[in-house]
């Protein structure tokens, strides 16, 4: 799978949050309405449940040109034949990784102005958490919007928002220099994906009208 890599609408999965629906089809519709990279993130299941999911959500991407990254599982990610890794501060080095895939999308979490000047050989930056989140209670402390403002301008590399963002807390990150946000439960949980992305797209465009779809 090769798509390019467009970081506006970075959706991160929640296989709890997606419910009896289950990730595929939740992709598939947030895809309709505006998402423009996946991240799968399942780490509560086996390599090889979780190998079964990523190809999954790899065939609902097909012929979309959405980016599919896998959050931290380097050996998944290539055999799935993702388009590329997400990496955690813990988790395999971003050189390393880049020596063994050339060419995969490697993106790093950051939470420290150090960090990000740190990052090495990676594609893109998620920054945060901007707020707490439930779907990350082991995150760093939350940034702010400000927090956010001092890491994207410690890096020349893309950066993308994540932690707690949903309609609510999505416009205090205008003017902060980031190239996209991720959401996990603003989409995952929303009764209709599909509207919940078409919003949240439309919202970071300055076009947003009425209440976001729960």
């Amino acid at each position: 799978m090769s798509a390019r890599f467009d970081p506006t609408l970075h959706l991160v999965t929640d296989t709890a949050l997606c419910g009896p629906r289950g990730v595929p089809d939740v992709v598939r519709a947030a895809v309709a309405g505006g998402v423009s990279a996946v991240q799968v993130r399942a780490k509560d299941v086996g390599d090889r449940d979780r190998l079964a999911l990523v190809r999954a959500v790899r065939a609902v991407l097909e012929g979309t040109g959405v980016a599919l990254l896998v959050d931290d599982a380097l050996d998944v990610a290539l055999l799935a034949g993702a388009d590329g890794v997400h990496l955690g501060q813990s988790d395999l080095p971003a050189e390393e990784v880049r020596r063994i895939a050339p060419d995969l999308l490697i993106g790093l979490s950051v939470s420290t102005v150090e960090q990000a000047r740190a990052a090495g050989p990676v594609d893109y930056l998620g920054v945060g958490p901007v707020h707490a989140t439930a779907t990350k209670p082991d995150a760093a402390a939350p940034l702010g919007a400000e927090g956010v403002r001092a890491v994207v301008a410690a890096t020349e590399l893309p950066c993308v928002a994540i932690g707690g963002i949903n309609p609510a807390t999505l416009d205090e990150l205008r003017g902060t220099g980031l190239a996209g946000f991720c959401v996990v439960s603003a989409v995952c949980a929303a009764e209709d994906p599909e509207r919940a992305a078409r919003q949240l797209r439309a919202q970071w465009a300055g076009t947003q009208e009425g209440p976001v779809a729960r």
